[in-house]
């Protein structure tokens, strides 16, 4: 396509509109030139830089750009000269026409030739630019002109013979040559860069990190050659001359450990004598990054390298080196970095070479070894991509997700192979000095080791498989299912015997028939054991020896005590039935009634010996840790050999706290089960075994079955399955209860109201100051006085308190009258007052005025104890009097009227002093007294023109206050001013005459007189302040958070640096003026849309706006209101403006202090946080012509302009022309922004790949890998797109990464630090309403009891805090494996657990989430929930935590993951029992004959054990949670109205049927598969879905299940009608119906207008052409019902042969109803034949 477009004209014109596009909001100097770059195809990039150029300097020489253009043309034609790649000739079009255009045009300047131009340019260039610029400007600016100067070089080579060039020519390009590597552009630190050194490169921890790094004395260094250059600056050029890594690589790795070494070694070091790097810093980091290989190699039997140190180095200097080997591996591991144990054993073999290659003490490229030196993709070609290209071909055979998992080798199994002594076969061999792997086209797994002859075939997998079958769930948690069996058979053993008495206990037959379950156990065991060895057996030949003896034994042990235990019960019993009386015959007339419990007791001796070890959890831990081989041999039968899943047990404080809650549970559950489940059942049930049916209505298939089995089945059946499932019912209730208890502990909602704060808003800046201050900074402030302490506490307080208000007024949360009350005075040290802010104080001193007119007591103390009964009342007064005196004492000139003023004051005093107030003033005149200071501060804040009118209104005004004073408020105010005259008449009109109005346009003047006259003059409530319910909440949450367990901040220079990283793809980023005023059908657009839901927020964006808003100010503002990436990056890049505001703290007086200070003021918030945006498809956005693909490119871009600090990391692909053929390479590639000058993103770090990265494994995982490597710190957190955060929020950063330091000496290291979410979408629809509180219950209530005490909390999505460190070293933050890891995020909680880290949950510190808000929106994302979670159920880590687990610990971890959907998807099936079974019964004639029993027609049992199953069909599981945290929060009373109003809002018609995706997907993703990742869109819902649309997402899961259950319920009261009556019979089929209503209509109920009836014509308009377009090769669904179900049957196609049986056995349940309506009709004449 490109080749025939680029003949035609238009396409240049229509690129040249995009540009203008793109370029729209940057400076009108750069003009339209900027097309040219634009143009440029992804094969050729380097003419990209050459336009560029040309642009740049277009208007200081257009002749030299004109000359750029030239070259950049004959370059193009060089580069490609067929023009075979996409958009070549479209470029070479518009390049020669613009060539020939500017030919003759434009003439040369400075000479007359184009030779001399451009040398006589190019020197001018370098002597302006270059040679002046090293001491004035910036290193970017210095980049910028190299970059420049290089192009120029370039093309005057082409215009200029080399013989030709002058001397002065060659002499500053000879200088360029020489420095190049001190003109790239940087990230963080420019460490070789010339120019002015930002002030990050003057920090002495920087510093010293980089001189450690520097010190390559003693080690062997390379030879340099004439073709390369190995000139060794540090530990890293080092290594790059050893082992050709990529020097974009060796940059990226180089700045990551001077981060990490000067963030670390800066702690707690006196900034004064701190010249050396610690050695105590290095072993702290090489024991973190070393932890895993070192656990490795002793798993392994190995020695580990690192601890091998040759003689002649520093340790230090060698633990660097070591250091830095491990970084440039990973750094350049691309997908290898998912196996952690992989680059484990790459860093094995290449850290022996180091120290052989030390201990030699010479360089392999060396006069004496003669070897050339090597590339720099040495590495990369030979190391890592022949892995890529295994995992590759693996991936290959995934089919997109269609293949069985058993067929291919994901990451796990790769990464598997080397926790096998079998990798070491892989031989890591030297070629001349060259290192790479020895035959690895194909990672041999170790069948392949031992048998040659199996490579190329299809590879096996390595220690587990992932079978598509719902055994899985029995052999993950079997040990609970035992448990649930042998309690079920134990409970219907004691309700058969003697009617269930207690004191049966003790008969000894009896008890002996109850140890009858543990031969259940016997078999139940040796189902497990054949189930480990069916469903591993692809999996055998990578398994060692040891571990197939142990699953052989395992079956044979089984096998041996499914046989001695019956037998050893046959012997004990006199008279034996059934199965047992089979084992009896073997034994003949052998009788001994203790045999058998001594076999029991035999038989429980491994389940004792458990028992002990839980009892004793750190001496199991240490058992399971130990690589001795005898110990390893004790625990073979229990663990098998596997490196990870060891040494999970947690202290035995913690286990006490979940073992006591579950024990508490299970009580409950067994007890509620028996007596209401099983016991009610037993006599019907024994009437029923001797019940004689002699004419049954229907043919019976099996006629000679007795004791009416088929009738027990069909009761029995649903019964069974609600006992095993009301334990999420249970743990429902209790995980409420105990996680409410819990939450009040922690303090959650103790201020959940504004009025609540007034009432203790005087403790928050002390609570303030000690969560927020470092202790070094407020510890002195305890020699000072009460007040002191209070106003420094205020002051510093004030500050922080007035940036969150501020950014809640940037963000249109509130007014600026509410700005206004809520912003905190910021008080100087000199003031003698606390200022509150006026929400506080508003009417306090009208009020004051009241009770002060109104008062009619004799004694001061009474009526100043009416003040202060509201201490904010008092503190207005009080503020009020020191105000005026301020006011007045700075108006006044004349020391007379000074005098005059400080009488009265005095006399106030005095007053006071002597309890004399009230006989000495007049209360009842201060209202006259305040109407005067209000008629004064009025002209005050007045603007006169002319001075001396407004000096005369100030006289005026205080004459009339002195007036008011002595005249109506002091009883002697006349001898009070003859005093001060001494005795003298004073005349009106001669005092206050000189004033001082200097002060009027100071603003700390003017914000006192506006405050002032607030206090006076404000007589109304503030208890509405702010308006804005979000407003509200954050300040609530905010002050509440400062009460609650919160570590202390540390100093900004001593806290954990750390990353925040975030995945893009193709989400909105900034909506477009069209998008917002589409309308729909209906005539709504989205900004009306958001305008109704928001309209406290428009309002307030209209008032910053001065109601002059433009279109792009309105796109920001709905922007700001949406799930957009332009809202993430404005939250998360308030971390910085908090680190900037906390080093203001820190260091309060840096402008006129030390330059010390300054310098860390500036430089820390880039020292302590990066943020780096992941967008995988930026280099195809630049490349794209899609309107939409180029609209998201300048929008981020214009975000990286915005934020400076904002890195982006994309994968580029590019074409590369080898050997005349087009090859495709990717480069993982960070950039950031330009300067607003030039509009243009900075590339910093460009790595290549060995190929395609996302190719492999889950998209998003993948996205968040490759530009892992770009991220810094000791921590990580991960924000997706649909998240925001918030400014008083960020500021607590510091606190909540000091978890990560706060773990006792008993419990291990938090890796993964849970943080609360707040949902802002509640108020976009009723859904969003729903949504927002179901998931508000689970991120809260839900993840803190998770954590504490069940310790099962994962990592569930974002915002959770990763150790980084911790995490990088193991595999990173997420699994990547298709299909089975897409729930990508939480298999990184599951893989963290397993390697020994521990997972925690604060409350006090949120991250705000948005949610989906559409019906079909959340629809999709519950499906794809329970999809992941079908996966994960197949999947080797919820295997290897369920066995691992302790037994408790299991129980919580599966009720609240894979359990939860399984047993949603039990409570659809026990609807389906139920009715199928009732159906039978009413159809056969049993349940007539059953209920006309009067003993069983009076046991309502049967309806009553289904009440828990109906209970949780109907959603009030998951509103208990809600309603919990909501009464926590918020008060029982909002609680129970949220309540009603859901309700109303039919909020469990709405969870009714998202029980059912969640049932459908679940199950449908274990039997077939075909689970994918589906976009929700997360955008507005205001458009209509069409009726097809809902038919294509609901049919298969709903709408068809709806109607069978319809069908089903009314067959169920035609046929059984007569002889039915029970109030708990009607509960549970208006259940059933609700549920079936749900599944029907909620898709119309919550459809926009959904029920507008020209809407419904009009989509059963489209639904029949939908239905009657037939499908066919290329049709889309959206296109043809045909094509649609072709999709929706493709599972079938691909699924496994069990998969197809079980669908074809689940579909003969529609014969059940089919075969007896038949024998109910008349035709056929009472016949009961089959032929029927």
């Amino acid at each position: 396509m490109a080749s025939t477009s680029g003949t035609k004209p238009s396409p240049p014109v229509r690129r040249m509109s995009k540009a203008r596009a793109i370029m729209f909001d940057l400076p009108s100097n750069i003009g339209n030139s900027a097309v040219d770059s634009d143009l440029v195809p992804s094969s050729l990039p380097s003419i990209a830089l050459i336009l560029r150029v040309a642009n740049e300097i277009e208007a200081d020489n257009p002749r030299v750009a004109h000359l750029c253009r030239v070259y950049a043309f004959k370059d193009a034609n060089r580069l490609d000269p067929t023009s075979s790649g996409r958009g070549v000739r479209q470029l070479k079009t518009y390049l020669s026409n613009r060539v020939e255009e500017e030919k003759d045009e434009i003439k040369p300047q400075l000479a007359r030739t184009d030779a001399r131009e451009i040398q006589l340019y190019y020197q001018i260039f370098y002597e302006k630019n270059i040679k002046e610029g090293q001491d004035t400007k910036q290193p970017e600016e210095m980049a910028r002109f190299y970059r420049i100067a290089i192009v120029l070089h370039d093309v005057l080579k082409t215009v200029v013979p080399s013989s030709q060039v002058d001397y002065k020519t060659n002499k500053y390009v000879k200088e360029l040559e020489s420095k190049k590597e001190q003109y790239e552009h940087y990230n963080i630190l420019p460490l070789y860069a010339v120019g002015i050194k930002p002030a990050i490169m003057k920090l002495p921890e920087i510093n010293v990190a980089f001189q450690a790094l520097r010190n390559v004395e003693n080690l062997p260094l390379p030879v340099a050659t004439s073709d390369v250059n190995l000139s060794v600056n540090d530990i890293f050029d080092w290594l790059l001359s050893l082992y050709g890594f990529q020097k974009g690589n060796i940059a990226n790795q180089r700045e990551h450990l001077i981060l990490l070494l000067a963030n670390i070694d800066v702690r707690n070091k006196n900034l004064e004598t701190y010249f050396q790097l610690d050695s105590i810093t290095i072993q702290h980091l090489t024991d973190e990054i070393f932890k895993n290989y070192e656990s490795w190699c002793n798993y392994m039997h190995h020695e580990s390298n690192i601890r091998r140190y040759p003689q002649g180095y520093t340790i230090q200097q060698l633990q660097l080196i070591y250091i830095a080997l491990y970084l440039l591996i990973w750094g350049e591991a691309s997908n290898m970095r998912f196996m952690p144990e992989c680059i484990c054993y790459i860093f094995h073999n290449m850290a022996r070479d180091v120290f052989e290659t030390l201990s030699s003490k010479v360089h392999p490229v060396s006069d004496t070894n003669q070897t050339a030196a090597l590339d720099h993709e040495y590495f990369l070609r030979t190391v890592i991509t022949p892995i890529y290209k295994v995992l590759f071909k693996e991936a290959g055979k995934n089919k997109e997700g269609k293949a069985s998992h058993s067929r291919w080798s994901n990451y796990d199994d790769l990464n598997e192979f080397f926790w096998s002594e079998n990798c070491f076969r892989l031989r890591w061999r030297r070629d001349q000095e060259k290192y790479s792997f020895v035959q690895l086209d194909d990672i041999p797994l170790p069948n392949e080791i031992v048998n040659p002859c199996a490579i190329g075939k299809r590879k096996h997998k390595t220690n587990f498989v992932e079978v598509r079958t719902f055994l899985h769930l029995y052999r993950s948690f079997h040990r609970m299912w035992i448990f649930f069996i042998m309690a079920f058979q134990a409970m219907v053993i004691v309700a058969w015997r003697r009617s269930g008495s207690i004191y049966s206990v003790f008969d000894e037959d009896f008890l002996r028939r109850v140890l009858s379950i543990f031969m259940t156990s016997a078999v139940l065991n040796l189902l497990e054991a054949m189930l480990d060895i069916a469903l591993t057996f692809n999996a055998w030949r990578s398994f060692e020896f040891t571990q197939i003896i142990r699953y052989l034994m395992k079956l044979f042990m089984g096998a041996i005590w499914v046989v001695v235990l019956p037998i050893g019960y046959s012997i004990s019993v006199k008279n034996p039935t059934g199965v047992i009386k089979f084992f009896k015959d073997w034994t003949g007339n052998m009788q001994n009634q203790s045999l058998y419990n001594y076999l029991v007791v035999l038989y429980l001796i491994p389940d004792l010996l458990a028992t002990i070890l839980f009892v004793l959890p750190l001496l199991r831990k240490k058992m399971e840790l130990s690589n001795w081989r005898i110990i390893t041999l004790v625990m073979w039968w229990n663990q098998p050999k596997l490196y990870i899943g060891r040494g999970m047990h947690e202290d035995f404080f913690s286990l006490l706290k979940y073992t006591m809650f579950w024990i508490m549970l299970l009580v409950m559950k067994l007890t509620f089960s028996y007596f209401v489940e099983i016991f009610p059942l037993v006599r019907p049930t024994m009437e029923i075994l001797d019940m004689h049916v002699e004419n049954y209505l229907l043919h019976e298939f099996v006629p000679n079955v007795a004791h009416n089995v088929g009738a027990l089945i069909a009761i029995w059946a649903p019964i069974i399955l609600v006992y095993f499932m009301d334990a999420q019912i249970w743990y429902a209730i209790f995980s409420t209860l105990f996680g409410g208890v819990l939450g009040a502990f922690r303090h959650v909602g103790e201020i959940r109201t504004l009025g609540m704060l007034r009432s203790c808003f005087e403790k928050v800046p002390p609570a303030f100051v000690q969560c927020f201050l470092p202790s070094t900074l407020h510890d002195s402030k305890t020699k000072l006085s009460d007040m002191s302490i209070e106003q420094k506490n205020m002051i510093e307080f004030s500050q922080m308190w007035n940036k969150f208000i501020s950014s809640m007024r940037a963000e249109d949360l509130i007014s600026n009258r509410d700005q206004e009350l809520l912003l905190v005075p910021c008080s100087s040290n000199d003031d003698s007052v606390v200022q509150w802010p006026l929400f506080l104080l508003a009417s306090k001193i009208p009020a004051a005025l009241n009770i002060a007119k109104d008062f009619k007591g004799k004694q001061d103390g009474e009526l100043f104890k009416l003040i202060k009964g509201d201490s904010y009342m008092h503190s207005a007064v009080i503020e009020c009097y020191e105000t005026i005196r301020c006011l007045i004492d700075g108006l006044l000139e004349d020391e007379a009227d000074k005098k005059i003023a400080m009488k009265i004051y005095d006399e106030v005093a005095y007053s006071r002093l002597e309890e004399k107030f009230l006989k000495e003033f007049k209360v009842s005149g201060m209202p006259l007294l305040s109407a005067k200071l209000e008629k004064w501060l009025n002209i005050l804040m007045t603007d006169y023109g002319d001075d001396e009118i407004y000096k005369a209104q100030i006289t005026k005004a205080l004459q009339g206050i002195m007036d008011t004073i002595t005249h109506d408020v002091m009883i002697n105010g006349q001898k009070t001013l003859q005093e001060v005259y001494g005795f003298q008449n004073s005349k009106d009109g001669q005092s206050f005459e000189k004033i001082n109005i200097q002060h009027r346009q100071n603003k700390s003047w003017k914000d006192k007189v506006s405050r002032l006259h607030f206090l006076l003059t404000f007589n109304e409530s503030a208890a509405d302040v702010p308006r804005n319910s979000e407003a509200r909440r954050r300040i609530t949450f905010f002050a509440n958070s400062l009460f609650m367990k919160m570590p202390s901040a540390p100093k900004v220079s001593d806290m954990r640096s750390f990353s925040v990283l975030t995945p893009y793809f193709k989400e909105h980023i900034l909506f477009s003026a069209d998008e917002l005023n589409k309308e729909n059908e209906d005539g709504i657009s989205t900004l009306f849309y958001l305008q109704k839901i928001y309209p406290d927020e428009w309002t307030n964006f209209q008032e910053r706006m001065n109601y002059k808003e433009s279109k792009e100010d309105i796109c920001n503002w709905a922007t700001y209101k949406g799930q957009t990436l332009f809202r993430s990056v404005r939250g998360m890049m308030y971390y910085r403006k908090a680190l900037e505001l906390q080093c203001s703290l820190e260091f309060p007086n840096h402008n006129a202090s030390r330059e010390e200070d300054s310098i860390r003021v500036q430089a820390l918030p880039d020292l302590k946080f990066t943020y780096v945006v992941s967008c995988q498809i930026y280099g195809a956005l630049k490349n794209s012509d899609d309107s939409q693909d180029q609209s998201r490119q300048k929008n981020i871009l214009n975000l990286m302009l915005m934020y400076p600090s904002l890195r982006v990391a994309y994968i580029d692909e590019r074409e590369e022309t080898i050997n005349g053929e087009s090859h495709k390479t990717y480069y993982s590639v960070l950039v950031k922004g330009g300067n607003k000058f030039d509009g243009y993103e900075r590339e910093i770090y460009r790595i290549r790949l060995p190929g395609p990265p996302t190719k492999i494994g889950e998209g998003k995982p993948e996205n968040q890998n490759h530009a892992l490597i770009f991220t810094r710190g000791e921590a990580l957190q991960t924000i997706d797109m649909n998240q925001e955060n918030y400014f008083e929020e960020a500021f607590k950063m510091r606190n909540v990464l000091e978890e990560f330091e706060q773990s006792c000496l008993w419990q291990r290291k938090p890796t993964i630090l849970g943080l609360r979410e707040h949902i802002f979408t509640g108020s976009v629809s009723s859904l969003g309403s729903f949504m927002s509180n179901q998931e508000s219950s689970f991120v809260t209530i839900g993840q803190r009891f998770l954590a504490s005490p069940l310790r099962v909390r994962f990592h569930y999505g974002h915002p959770d805090i990763f150790d980084r460190i911790f995490h990088i070293t193991r595999g990173g933050i997420s699994k990547a494996s298709k299909t089975i890891n897409l729930s990508e995020d939480i298999f990184a909680g599951f893989n963290s657990t397993l390697r020994g880290g521990y997972i925690t949950h604060h409350d006090y510190i949120q991250v705000g989430k948005g949610r989906d808000v559409g019906m079909n929106q959340i629809s999709s994302f519950e499906a794809k929930v329970a999809n992941g979670n079908g996966e994960q159920t197949l999947s080797r880590d919820v295997y290897r935590l369920g066995c691992r687990f302790d037994f408790f610990r299991m129980l919580s971890f599966y009720f609240t993951t894979v359990g939860f959907y399984f047993n949603s998807m039990v409570t659809v099936l026990t609807v389906y029992l139920f009715l199928y079974g009732r159906l039978y019964l009413v159809m056969n004639g049993m349940e007539r004959q059953i209920l006309e029993n009067s003993i069983i027609n009076q046991n309502k049992s049967l309806e009553a054990a289904l009440i828990p199953q109906s209970v949780f069909q109907m959603g009030m599981l998951l509103v208990l949670p809600m309603l919990m945290e909501i009464s926590l929060e918020k008060g029982f009373r909002t609680a129970l109205s949220d309540f009603i109003i859901m309700q109303l809002q039919l909020a469990s018609v709405f969870f009714t049927f998202q029980l059912g995706t969640k049932a459908h997907y679940f199950g449908r993703t274990i039997l077939h598969g075909g689970s994918k990742y589906r976009a929700t869109g997360r955008g507005f819902v205001v458009f209509h879905a069409k009726f097809a649309d809902n038919y294509r997402l609901y049919s298969r899961s709903h709408f068809v299940k709806g109607l069978e259950l319809g069908i089903l319920l009314v067959l169920y009261e035609v046929y059984g009608e007569s002889y039915r009556s029970s109030n708990l019979y009607i509960f549970i089929t208006f259940s059933i119906w609700f549920l079936v209503g749900s599944w029907l209509f909620a898709p119309f109920v919550f459809n926009p207008s959904g029920f507008d009836w020209q809407k419904t014509v009009d989509d059963w308009t489209h639904w029949k052409r939908w239905m009657g377009i037939h499908g066919g090769i290329g049709i889309q669904p959206e296109k043809s019902w045909e094509s649609w179900w072709n999709g929706e049957q493709e599972h079938l196609k691909y699924t496994n042969i069990r998969g197809r049986i079980l669908e074809i056995i689940l579909a003969l349940r529609f014969f059940v109803y089919q075969f007896g309506i038949v024998y109910h009709l008349d035709i056929a004449h009472h016949s009961r034949s089959w032929l029927v």
